[in-house]
């Protein structure tokens, strides 16, 4: 009888499930999206209750339209949104906020006060990452100072955290919301990794960290290797007895899902936001400028680290052209707008909705469209918004090049705008590497899946993951060097138009 995986892609606009079989080709899937909650501007939060709602729907979904049932799988693959935050009751069930995601802002003068009291340094030094609002600790910080009598919960023992990951999986393994508090608190090493809370060279919480955050080390779920039994499914539940066996970070999850098993090797990922990372072996690297993160660990053996350069708006850029705008319809229609000109006409586009990530790290940075004259039009524009995550992504890799000592030969695609030809033959051309899309390209939800199929033994090692990868179509640079050059320099003037509005307002503040 043939043997599936379910993965559960949980994402920041959207939920899916996906069966996959033993050549890593997805069978069947389901997707629900989730409501966007903007409070306050540069606040972003999703309802954790909804998200659960829509994965338990979608698995079902995809089972149904795979014509499989629970016996036929054989694990569970998680794979999450990063350092989205959730802090619920563990006796109730029932989070005491609204999850706050990995784009909300409002923990900048959190941030800013550790960066002052502590310095920058002493955070990248230990969990390879700075005090931002990007990670999970200060939003956990700002839940126990801001929600009524949350502090005395989580003092009490009474709350737990943790990132989408932990949420569900606590949620499948039986804590249902009837105050048996049965379910797994667990989470993998690649989203501790993201709270600003692990140490990288312990694998653990830093207590000292979380003692200056003020977060009790109660709160915190146990972390795990990726690939490894974290629990089973609830016997109330579509997938009883089935084991839950994988849960990597949405971007680790792409790296896994482009066997990106060698050092050196990297991928890019264009979702809401662009996220480039490049193995750097058992090792961890530090940078001043990017993040150092665990990229995977498969059972007993060594984690394995990587450089991460994190872009906050990438596809979100074109959905704001989309629906803020009324540009076009769907964003498949941005090839074509953008090919119908010859070039941007002058236009740069920043999208810097939630500041900027790696390497400025300027929270207060705000997005630009620039060098508008009445010749520009809305192609123009369009086709601005796709180079513009071609040279956020050349910014990164030369930082990382520089930082890894590692030189790129080629980068693995996936995501959304992977399937843009022309933002992909442009991010060629930005690089100087060939740009390369596999054929399966659902990567994300691959990963979790071969994460969780390693541990059960459905795959018997990674060798068996690099015998399913195959190229699907590569791009070669076309672009004279001098002409990139020129065009990148403008970039990066448009860049820095961004930092003197911003440093505006905060003058006037």
């Amino acid at each position: 009888m043939t043997k599936y995986i379910l993965a559960i892609d949980q994402g920041t606009t959207s939920t899916r499930a996906i069966v996959f079989d033993h050549e890593g080709k997805a069978v069947a899937s389901g997707q629900m999206e989730h409501a966007q909650i903007y409070p306050e501007p540069g606040w972003v939060e999703h309802d954790p209750m909804e998200i659960w709602n829509n994965a338990r729907e979608v698995a079902g979904l995809a089972m149904a339209r795979a014509n499989i049932t629970h016996q036929d799988v054989v694990a569970i693959g998680i794979t999450n949104q990063r350092e989205t935050t959730v802090v619920w009751n563990r006796h109730t069930g029932k989070p005491i906020y609204n999850a706050i995601v990995w784009l909300d802002i409002r923990t900048q003068e959190i941030c800013h006060e550790l960066a002052e009291k502590y310095g920058r340094d002493y955070f990248k030094h230990i969990t390879g990452l700075p005090p931002n609002t990007y990670f999970s600790g200060p939003k956990i910080k700002w839940i126990l100072d801001n929600v009524p009598g949350a502090r005395e919960q989580a003092e009490a023992g009474d709350l737990y955290f943790g990132t989408m990951d932990s949420w569900l999986l606590w949620l499948m393994t039986g804590g249902e919301l009837d105050g048996n508090d049965r379910g797994v608190h667990a989470t993998d090493v690649t989203n501790a990794s993201r709270t600003l809370l692990m140490n990288l060279e312990t694998l653990d919480w830093d207590p000292e960290i979380c003692a200056r955050l003020g977060i009790p080390l109660a709160m915190l779920p146990k972390i795990n290797p990726s690939a490894s039994l974290h629990g089973y499914g609830r016997s109330r539940g579509p997938l009883p007895g089935v084991p839950i066996a994988g849960i990597l970070g949405d971007q680790q999850a792409a790296s896994v899902g482009q066997v990106c098993f060698k050092k050196g090797m990297a991928k890019n990922t264009y979702g809401t936001g662009c996220f480039l990372l490049i193995n750097t072996g058992k090792e961890p690297v530090y940078s001043e400028d990017l993040l150092t993160t665990v990229l995977y660990k498969f059972g007993d053996k060594p984690a394995v680290y990587a450089l991460e350069g994190s872009i906050a708006n990438s596809g979100s850029a074109i959905q704001w052209l989309r629906d803020n705008l009324g540009f076009f319809h769907n964003a498949a229609e941005t090839e074509a707008m953008a090919s119908s000109v010859p070039d941007n006409g002058g236009c740069y586009f920043v999208p810097a909705f939630s500041g900027l990530f790696a390497p400025y790290w300027r929270p207060d940075a705000r997005g630009g469209i620039v060098g508008l004259t009445a010749f520009v039009t809305k192609e123009h524009i369009a086709r601005a918004a796709l180079e513009a995550t071609a040279y956020q992504t050349r910014t990164i890799m030369e930082v990382m090049q520089n930082d890894s000592g590692v030189t790129l030969k080629e980068l693995k695609v996936d995501g959304g705008m992977a399937a843009n030809n022309f933002a992909m033959q442009f991010q060629a051309d930005q690089l100087g590497v060939d740009v390369i899309r596999p054929q399966i390209l659902e990567t994300t939800a691959l990963g979790a899946a071969y994460a969780a199929g390693l541990a059960v033994g459905f795959w018997k090692s990674k060798a068996d993951l690099v015998a399913n990868w195959a190229e699907g179509q590569r791009w070669s640079p076309e672009m004279e060097s001098a002409q990139r050059d020129k065009l990148y320099k403008k970039w990066n003037k448009a860049v820095t138009k961004t930092f003197d509005w911003a440093e505006d307002d905060l003058e006037e503040e």
